[in-house]
């Protein structure tokens, strides 16, 4: 009687598996949707675009974006988390979306148990900007004066949970600093603010800031990386400016709904892969100040483990803002 349960057990293993096989054979037979936790022309928007395309043309099929902003990327994810699990709808995250948001917003309609990682696409390093007419010229000045003016100084993020969130965040505590943070739908509106003078700075990363920097639009303060980056190669790294435990270097990657089918989460692994090699996306990037994956870097399990210690990473350095949403 075991036996004859083993063996049906094992055939509907395989009947299973022979479905996800021919499934991912004939997949995509439409336009997959990419869902972006924020509003066009932040970084996760920029790196979005720049990578559907080409995974676009790797699948034979367009890759179709998708800005749903909110609630710090989770308004995005719950849409994703509730999708169809079949490969048409995905999502692009990063620390976080996909790991920070547990802490800040712990009634979530979803867990890192809803999504499937498919693979990191992107590496990217935090900035922190000032309006030009800052008084400050540097760190050092910077930092005396927001201690001389206990939380009047502001600086503005893509929202509570976002990656630019962590930045500043990251950015204050090591800093020593109060300085309030505010929090926008997206890093593009936080940008025109700092640039417009409404507020004093943001933090963002070097692909949405880098050319307002160029520009003269706002002021580079420093960037949270251990080497300087050649988009902004006048700015410090953080050791240089003297704050070397500010560190902002961080990730996007994409995810599928629980139980999308493994053999269609390869074939998407298997696009981004594609997608990110290709010369359009590293001309773009290198633009961007953002560095594709190494060759070991692109695996969901890479990804899955990034989540699993960024979950645990915010959770420590979150804590107050956990326990002001109780």
């Amino acid at each position: 009687m075991i036996w004859f349960v083993a063996k049906r057990l094992s055939a509907a293993i395989a009947v299973v598996a022979f479905a996800s096989a021919a499934l991912a054979q004939d997949f995509p037979k439409r336009p997959v949707t990419m869902i972006v936790p924020f509003a066009a022309g932040g970084t996760s928007d920029v790196i979005a675009r720049t990578v559907a395309e080409q995974m676009g043309i790797a699948l034979g099929q367009t890759i179709v974006i998708e800005n749903v902003a909110g609630a710090g990327g989770s308004t995005a994810l719950a849409r994703a988390s509730r999708a169809e699990p079949d490969g048409y709808t995905i999502a692009i995250g990063n620390a976080g979306t996909n790991a920070a948001t547990y802490t800040i917003y712990p009634k979530l309609p979803f867990t890192p148990e809803s999504f499937v990682p498919i693979g990191m696409v992107a590496k990217t390093f935090g900035i922190v900007a000032l309006r030009k007419d800052f008084p400050a010229k540097d760190l050092k000045e910077f930092i005396a004066y927001a201690k001389a003016n206990p939380g009047k100084v502001n600086l503005g993020h893509a929202g509570v949970g976002s990656s630019n969130y962590l930045i500043c965040k990251s950015f204050v505590t090591a800093a020593g600093i109060d300085a309030t943070l505010i929090g926008y739908r997206g890093a593009a509106p936080a940008l025109t603010d700092a640039i417009g003078g409404q507020i004093d700075g943001v933090c963002d990363a070097a692909a949405s800031v880098s050319q307002s920097i160029n520009e003269k639009l706002v002021r580079g303060l420093v960037v949270g990386s251990t080497v300087r980056l050649a988009t902004v190669a006048d700015l410090p790294t953080s050791a240089e400016a003297g704050l070397p435990e500010f560190e902002a270097q961080g990730w996007n990657g994409l995810f599928a709904p629980k139980g999308t089918p493994p053999a269609v989460i390869a074939k998407l692994n298997a696009a981004a892969r594609t997608a990110v090699e290709t010369d359009a996306v590293k001309k773009r990037f290198a633009e961007l100040s953002t560095v594709a994956p190494d060759d070991n870097e692109h695996t969901p399990e890479l990804l899955q483990q990034l989540v699993t210690r960024d979950v645990d990473k915010y959770r420590k350095l979150l804590a107050d803002d956990a326990k002001d949403q109780k």
